[in-house]
């Protein structure tokens, strides 16, 4: 059995934040990085609002009453939280900081606001843009899901305009006109910043010089 040598460096898990209007193909865009980083973990979030068909309880939400919320959100265990339409959605504090600990990098589904709020707490987090090739064929996606009346389609078009006003705040964007080269920038923005050096924590720099010669582990001060 072949042994697999052990990485060079130890590094800090990584928050990836992803952003995008609606209809911008945010959930494709994640399946396909999936099959590419299937060690990539998305974190669930807890919401108010009434579980949907389909929905998963503990997959797509963790779906919790307003006097739970209320009460994780008093206790401080949201990184960051938003009452959107009515409802009240929050990001759990733990799986972010047992991720960065751990070495396990970990992604957010989450809108603009809640994007600042990641990057005030962690600033190492990588936030990323998805823009649609044009607000025309937003639309045109939009009005074929056949789910939403013209007025709906008007009002996420009015908030899709004021979202892609935050795209300079963000580290990076990436357009999605087609969903394969839209992941490979996406896996390549994910290989960079595991690249950096400014993320590692300890250095095993012995395996590069052979099982007997002098083992140099350094760690960042």
């Amino acid at each position: 059995m072949t042994r697999v040598p052990a990485p060079l460096a130890k590094r800090q898990g990584i928050i990836f934040i992803l952003s995008a209007p609606s209809g911008a193909g945010k959930t494709t865009l994640y399946n396909g990085l999936k099959l590419v980083h299937p060690e990539i973990k998305l974190s669930v979030s807890c919401t108010t609002r009434p579980r949907r068909a389909g929905e998963v309880n503990g997959r797509d939400y963790r779906f919790i009453r307003e006097t739970e919320f209320d009460q994780m959100k008093a206790a401080g265990e949201f990184a960051e939280w938003a009452k959107v339409h009515g409802n009240n959605y929050g990001t759990p504090r733990k799986p972010l900081d047992h991720s960065v600990q751990t070495g396990r990098d970990i992604l957010l589904d989450i809108d603009v606001q809640g994007a600042r709020q990641i990057k005030k707490s962690y600033p190492q987090a990588v936030s990323i843009f998805l823009l649609p090739p044009s607000l025309k064929e937003l639309k045109r996606r939009l009005a074929s899901r056949g789910t939403d009346r013209s007025e709906i389609i008007q009002r996420r078009l009015a908030n899709a305009r004021g979202e892609i006003g935050e795209i300079l705040h963000y580290d990076y964007y990436v357009e999605n006109r087609d969903v394969e080269e839209a992941v490979e920038v996406l896996s390549a923005i994910v290989a960079a910043e595991r690249a950096k050096i400014s993320r590692v924590i300890e250095w095993r720099l012995d395996s590069l010089r052979g099982e007997h010669g002098p083992k140099d582990h350094g760690q960042r001060p």
